[in-house]
C-alpha cells in the first residue's frame, strides 16, 4: 500500500491536485488537518469532492483552524478518522482532530483529556489490524516535530502519552508549520507533514516493512 499525506492545505487545493496528478502509484489519501482557514462547510465539502474525483479512499482529520461546521462536514461525508478507525487491506487509520487548548484561542482546542479520549476510541477500531497509522493535527510533546520558530515545545501530551503507551507503527501529523520532519518515539515513526501550500508531502510505502518518504514538488 502506498499512502499520501497532507497536512495543513489552508485551502491550497489546486496544490495538493497536481501533487495526486504527479503521484498517480498510491492506494490512499490522508490529509492531518487544517483544511482550511477559519473556512465553511460548503468550502470543505467542494474540497474533499475534489479529492475524492481522484478514485482512491480519502481520510482526514480536522486541524485546529477548521471550524466545528468542516469538521461536521467531514464526518457528514464519511472520510473523517477523528475518534474513530478504518482499515483497508490490514492497515488502520484512526486520528484526532483539533488541537490542544492554547493562548491563541483558534478555532477548533480541546482539552487534553478529549484529545486522549479520541485516540483511545480510534485505537478500539485498528487494534486487530497488522499496521496502525495514527492521525492525530497536533504533534507529541516534547520531540522534534513540535517546536516553534521561538524554541518552546508546544505538542500535545495527550499524544506523547498515548504513543509511548500503545505504539502505533506510524503517526502521521502536522499543526506545527516549521517543524517538518521526523523523529522517533519508542517504535513509532513520527512524521510531520509540513505545509501543503509550500508543496510539501509524505509518501508512506507498506509492505513487509514501512518505508516513510519525505518530499516535495
Amino acid at each position: 500500500m502506498r499512502i499520501l499525506a497532507f497536512s495543513d492545505v489552508h485551502g491550497s487545493y489546486d496544490t495538493v491536485e497536481e501533487i495526486l496528478r504527479r503521484e498517480a502509484a498510491y492506494d490512499v489519501v490522508l490529509i492531518g488537518g487544517d483544511l482550511t482557514t477559519c473556512g465553511t462547510g460548503a468550502q470543505a465539502a467542494s474540497a474533499i469532492r475534489r479529492f475524492q474525483a481522484f478514485g482512491k479512499p480519502l481520510l482526514l482529520v480536522a486541524g485546529n483552524m477548521d471550524p466545528v461546521p468542516v469538521e461536521e462536514t467531514m464526518a457528514r461525508m464519511g472520510v473523517s478518522i477523528d475518534a474513530r478507525g478504518v482499515v483497508l487491506d490490514d492497515v488502520g487509520f484512526f486520528g484526532v482532530s483539533a488541537a490542544p487548548l492554547s493562548p491563541l484561542q483558534t478555532p477548533n482546542e480541546i482539552p487534553e483529556e478529549e484529545i486522549r479520549r479520541r485516540a483511545d476510541m480510534g485505537w478500539k477500531d485498528v487494534k486487530g489490524a497488522r499496521w496502525k497509522i495514527f492521525v492525530p493535527h497536533s504533534p507529541p510533546k516534547d520531540t522534534r516535530l513540535d517546536r516553534i520558530f521561538l524554541g518552546s515545545h508546544v505538542g500535545s501530551r495527550a499524544v506523547r502519552e498515548f504513543i509511548e503507551q500503545n505504539g502505533p507503527e506510524v503517526m502521521i501529523c502536522g499543526h506545527i508549520h516549521e517543524a517538518r520532519g521526523e523523529d522517533l518515539l519508542g517504535r513509532t515513526r513520527l512524521v510531520n507533514c509540513g505545509q501543503a501550500g509550500k508543496g510539501y508531502y509524505v509518501i508512506v510505502d507498506i509492505g513487509e516493512e514501512i518505508s516513510v518518504s519525505m518530499t516535495h514538488l
